[in-house]
């Protein structure tokens, strides 16, 4: 008898080595929607698809790339994908103003990359002395948003300035008393690479434009009914941030590029180096308490300074639209070399 139930348990435990004993526990299906094509900004999301991060978290993640005719923010209102990136906070102020119900859960970038790029040779130091340039190029959202922040904050701004940016830095290749509008982790290297100068950086981040960026942004019941499946999202996402930025992300690249066949290893490895140099991930809240916490000094200032700026009506519930109870727990932070 006792040799039986002997062999029974040796043939259990062997079952259970194998993996046969009982079906695996299944991964939770979930899909994020980027906002843009695939790009080392999108990396740590890569990554943590890559290096089995989300597996490890029971996930099975689906990146679903953004791009010109991508509808990612609406296939998030329709329940087709459950997280999505948002780009900065302009946006959830809008959502809450329509009544979007729409809660941002992590910010992986302290600082919106949004730059304003002038040639070499400008004599200016600071964003202020912009204002000297006759010609700014610009797109009309950034008209509408960061220029009315930049007419009331600094003198000497005005709309005679504003030239539409067409996506093409040829324009202002052209013109040395210009100045155009970017992402701090693109554009720069374009018109290195292009117009074979080095030009000056006033990311507008470092001057007040201090609203995070990427952020991971769900429907508010989705976040109520599962929040075990956001916590552990946001947290393996973090997780893939900094092994993105501190590990081996030869991987993730490889995947950006299949999603993106444009991309190149030269625009890859600028914009990781631009990511740390100017800590548009790792500034600030972040250095004491990890990748992804919101800093609700910097929300409330930079809601204050868009009110002013007549960019968003005053009355807001500005506080609804993000929360840190996913965030803020240095999850991660020990990866970081």
């Amino acid at each position: 008898m006792s040799t039986f139930k002997n062999s029974v348990a040796g043939l259990a435990a062997v079952l259970a080595v194998a993996g046969l004993a009982g079906p695996a526990a299944a991964l939770d299906e979930v899909s994020f929607g980027t906002n843009w094509l695939a790009q080392a900004e999108h990396g740590g999301f890569y990554q943590a698809v890559a290096d089995g991060t989300y597996e490890k978290y029971g996930l099975d993640v689906t990146i679903v790339q953004g791009g010109p005719q991508a509808a990612n923010a609406a296939l998030l209102l329709a329940d087709k994908i459950q997280f999505y990136m948002r780009g900065n906070f302009l946006g959830s102020f809008s959502a809450v103003e329509q009544d979007i119900p729409v809660i941002e859960v992590a910010a992986i970038f302290q600082k919106d990359p949004q730059v304003l790029i002038t040639h070499p040779d400008f004599p200016g130091t600071e964003l202020a002395d912009l204002s000297q340039l006759p010609t700014i190029f610009m797109g009309k959202d950034g008209y509408a948003s960061y220029f009315q922040w930049m007419k009331a904050a600094f003198e000497g701004f005005s709309d005679e300035q504003y030239k539409p940016y067409t996506f093409n830095p040829a324009p202002f290749l052209a013109d040395k008393q210009s100045a155009q509008q970017g992402y701090i982790t693109s554009e720069p290297y374009a018109i290195e690479q292009e117009g074979g100068i080095k030009p000056k950086l006033f990311l507008l981040a470092d001057y007040g434009f201090a609203t995070p960026s990427t952020m991971i942004e769900a429907k508010t019941d989705y976040v109520s009914e599962n929040p075990d499946v956001v916590k552990r999202f946001v947290e393996a996402s973090i997780i893939g941030w900094y092994n993105y930025l501190y590990g081996d992300n030869a991987a993730a690249n490889a995947m950006i590029k299949e999603d993106n066949p444009e991309m190149t290893d030269g625009q890859i490895a600028f914009s990781i180096e631009t990511m740390k140099s100017f800590g548009l991930v790792e500034s600030g809240i972040t250095e004491e308490k990890g990748i992804g916490c919101f800093d609700e000094a910097n929300v409330e200032s930079f809601y204050d300074n868009m009110v002013e700026a007549g960019v968003i009506k005053k009355g807001l519930d500005f506080k609804s639209i993000y929360t840190n109870e996913f965030v803020c727990n240095g999850v991660g932070m020990d990866l970081k070399k």
